[in-house]
């Protein structure tokens, strides 16, 4: 395009050219410069769509980046699971805790803070940590195979630029020196390939198979964890001396179990408590600690099983084929005889009293049933007090002064009326509901209550009956445990730990050798390496290579060079 002067410049203005209007030729130059400016495009940015949205999300999940956030993410969310009571370990500390913070507790209830880890957010990082490490893993696993099933790198032309390098001479010839130094590298577990006049060679591929072996322990830990929580049970049972236990759900007190157990997981065995042992300091800055906890049990495997001696202390539970029972409490249960109006035997046998302090100072209550009053009527008895294993009247005071039973004694309020057992609402077999039933009292009007010592006898007032302290025995309270993934768990962290050693301290390195003919008619050989991360052992493993490899033919003095310590220009 050729263009025309139509004027020149006078103190900054233009002069139109003769015969031609100024206003003509501002409209030409105006028209010309729009037809020689470049046209503005728009950026046309395609949208992602669904399926783009879903290759950036995976993209995002499977980083490791956001493993490890996920990674903190359950570190912290575990935490609540620490501090905050949780409903399947302790529901009477869940219950004490709402009636303490009855502001507090009800937010804790919509969080699911009581619940941590089986809680909606609990799980959803959880599941998420599991999807993203196995999004992680899997594509490392394919290229960590193409890895193992590819030679190693050819070697580069210039071997000196490499960060470890050394050279020398030798009368040997080319090919004689590059088998020796295949071998060489066999024997030290390298893989070798030729190509030419170059052996290449490299080693520490177990760093990578470290790393994939981490990942992997960490989806099994979290497949054993998982497995633990779904299948597991857990069941508490209170026996007293002589009595036996079936693994069956109807002979628990408590049972919890996870979403996927059933009832025939359940281990077939039985056993009876046949004695109980407990042992205390009886001197020092320690005195009335336990030093000892022992029960003495019978246990049998299957229905027709053979009875077996044992002996369950405290973390030493007995196994029988994948449940654990623990030995996690003890204490003592008078044993009490009720008689009715009639003076019939309303109720025998021994109630458990549950321990409040440390000296075993328990409460308790009987309840009788099956009771008839003076007249015959139907009625029932409730007994609610403490029971004291060493009383000392001159201490001032109704607790136990001991944990042994040294001087045993028991405090009861008696009540008759209705016991609250038909309402249809589950109930303490350790609380006594007063709500509907009546204190009997004494002749001036005073609660009927009485102490009583073993071999003592309390007689309601108007011939309502009699309750007889008959002595004491001693109860234990065993928890049955069927936890699977145990195994799993354990070698899971092992592997874990054995891989994450691999990773840190195995280094991937590759050697080249190359040998040529020189001008003088000798043999150059050149010997380098890389690393594949930086370690100061590299340097020292090519030096004991080179001497290992100038002893198999006889050679010319080496030279040995660190190209980082090497002059300005050199090996250029």
């Amino acid at each position: 395009m050729s263009t025309t002067d139509t004027g020149k410049d006078v103190g900054g203005g233009t002069e139109p050219a003769a015969g031609k209007g100024a206003g003509d030729g501002g409209e030409r130059e105006a028209a010309a410069q729009l037809s020689t400016a470049p046209s503005e495009e728009k950026l046309n940015v395609p949208s992602l769509g669904p399926l783009g949205w879903a290759r950036w999300f995976w993209r995002q999940l499977t980083s490791m980046r956001v493993a490890l956030i996920l990674l903190f993410l359950l570190s912290l969310a575990a935490i609540p699971g620490s501090v905050i009571p949780q409903t399947p370990v302790d529901a009477l500390k869940v219950e004490r805790f709402h009636e303490e913070h009855t502001t507090l507790a009800p937010i804790y209830d919509k969080l699911q803070l009581f619940d941590v880890y089986t809680s909606v957010w609990f799980s959803a990082i959880y599941i998420l940590l599991f999807i993203s490490l196995i999004g992680c893993i899997l594509p490392r696993t394919w290229q960590f195979i193409g890895q193992l099933r590819s030679r190693p790198p050819r070697a580069p032309r210039r071997l000196n630029r490499m960060p470890v390098y050394a050279t020398w001479q030798t009368e040997a010839e080319p090919e004689k020196v590059l088998r020796a130094a295949r071998s060489l590298l066999a024997r030290r577990r390298f893989r070798t390939h030729q190509e030419g006049n170059a052996v290449a060679s490299e080693k520490g591929y177990l760093r990578e198979a470290g790393n994939l072996m981490f990942h992997i322990a960490l989806v099994v830990l979290l497949l054993a964890f998982a497995s633990g929580q779904l299948f597991k049970s857990e069941g508490r049972k209170l026996m007293v001396q002589g009595d036996g236990f079936s693994n069956v759900l109807t002979q628990y007190d408590d049972f919890r179990s996870g979403s996927l157990f059933t009832a025939d997981m359940l281990d077939p065995f039985s056993f009876r408590l046949k004695n109980f042992h407990a042992s205390y300091a009886r001197s020092g800055p320690n005195k009335g600690t336990a030093r000892d906890y022992r029960a003495d049990i019978a246990y049998s495997k299957g229905a027709d099983g053979k009875e077996t001696d044992a002996t369950i202390k405290v973390n030493h539970p007995l196994e029988i084929g994948s449940s654990k029972v623990y030995l996690i409490a003890n204490g003592f249960a008078p044993v009490v005889s009720v008689k009715d109006g009639k003076g019939n035997i309303a109720y025998r046998g021994p109630v458990p009293f549950l321990q409040q302090d440390n000296n075993q100072t328990s409460s308790g209550v009987v309840k009788v049933t099956d009771y008839r009053d003076a007249k015959g009527r139907k009625d029932q008895l409730g007994f609610q007090g403490f029971f004291v294993p060493d009383f000392r009247p001159d201490s001032g005071t109704m607790f136990s002064q001991s944990p042994e039973l040294r001087n045993p004694a028991m405090f009861l309020t008696a009540y008759h009326g209705d016991l609250g057992l038909n309402g249809g609402q589950a109930q303490n077999v350790y609380q006594l509901d007063t709500a509907n039933m009546t204190k009997f009292k004494n002749k001036d009007g005073s609660p009927f209550a009485k102490k009583l010592t073993p071999g003592d006898t309390m007689t309601l007032p108007n011939g309502a009956g009699s309750l007889t302290f008959e002595g004491v025995k001693k109860w234990a309270n065993f928890q049955v445990s069927h936890q699977v993934g145990n195994g799993w768990a354990l070698g899971g962290a092992l592997a874990a730990i054995a891989g994450l050693a691999g990773s840190l301290f195995i280094q991937r390195r590759r050697v080249w050798v190359r040998a040529v003919t020189g001008d003088d008619g000798r043999t150059v050989v050149e010997l380098a390496g890389l690393g594949r991360s930086e370690s100061a052992r590299l340097p020292e493993e090519l030096a004991s290579l080179a001497t290992a490899m100038q002893d198999a033919a006889p050679t010319a003095p080496a030279d040995f060079v660190d190209p980082a310590e090497a002059p300005e220009g050199a090996g250029k």
